[in-house]
């Protein structure tokens, strides 16, 4: 008995490897369009084509048979040009992993100069709204704006979010850690606020990261109070120090709110919590 399995293992140990290797691939595919649009239009081409091959089969419909296997080389490529944002995504999530230093001191880089520049706006009082893309695709978003392809720096966001400037109107898109877009309108969020100083910028922040799971940013005009929405959640009143933690929580750690404890998320989801200088306006 023995040896017959060692047999075996000799015979099949590269079947294993071979299975293993493309699990892991196939995981890796599923976090990376998991949540997103990419990922349902790949179950519902998935499934049509899985039921499709089997009723062929089955019934012997040959020229069904034939339309699959010489559609299969166009949809391949059909499918990577439909989905270049989300591939794009995941290789970039796959390239933020700790292990490739290099990409996270160039997010690192990326976050300093953003949260200089977001400070920067809330010392002059300059009203601003900012999404940072994450998996989502932001693309209906920014063909509302005008479509800009440009490094983030300090003196670009000051230069598009004044009040004289023809851009300041709207939200920037800051897509791969560069500035995709800018006048940008945003969907206003529909639920009634507790909190009635909750203005449309902020409202638009909501809006926005209720549909996707991007970050928003939002710097009052009024009073220059720094605000983060994700999720649908909007965090008020940041301190610069409180706003470059949240931001290291978010893009460095990986922080997700929304794997908490269904009890401690519904608790959160029911009230409007209020500390210090800081507000939480949640569903």
């Amino acid at each position: 008995m023995g040896n017959h399995i060692w047999e075996f293992v000799k015979e099949h140990w590269r079947d294993g490897i071979e299975i293993l290797l493309l699990a892991t691939c196939i995981y890796q595919i599923y976090r990376a369009f998991r949540a997103t649009r990419g990922a349902q239009i790949l179950v519902g081409l998935g499934t049509i084509l899985v039921v499709l091959t089997l009723v062929s089969t089955a019934f012997k419909f040959e020229v069904i048979q034939w339309l699959i296997t010489r559609a299969a080389a166009v949809l391949a490529f059909a499918l990577i040009v439909i989905f270049q944002p989300e591939l794009r995504n995941g290789l970039a999530r796959l390239g933020s992993n700790r292990i490739f230093s290099f990409y996270s001191n160039r997010r690192l880089d990326f976050l300093e100069r953003f949260a200089d520049a977001i400070i920067a706006l809330s010392k002059k009082r300059i009203g601003a709204l900012f999404a940072i893309q994450r998996e989502n695709t932001l693309k209906e978003q920014l063909e509302t704006g005008v479509v800009l392809d440009a490094r983030f720096s300090p003196e670009l966001a000051m230069a598009v979010f004044h009040p004289k400037a023809p851009l300041h109107d709207g939200g920037m898109i800051i897509d791969d850690e560069r500035v995709a877009g800018a006048a940008c309108v945003f969907p206003v969020t529909e639920r009634e606020m507790q909190d009635r100083s909750t203005g449309l910028r902020h409202r638009a922040a909501i809006g926005l990261t209720e549909r996707t799971d991007a970050v928003a940013i939002v710097v009052s005009e009024e009073t220059g109070g720094i605000s983060i929405s994700e999720y649908g959640k909007l965090q008020r009143n940041l301190t610069e120090q409180q706003f470059r933690e949240k931001l290291a929580e978010i893009f460095i750690s990986g922080h997700n709110p929304n794997e908490t404890e269904p009890d401690a998320q519904l608790d959160r989801e029911d009230s409007v919590t209020s500390s210090g200088d800081r507000d939480m306006v949640s569903d």
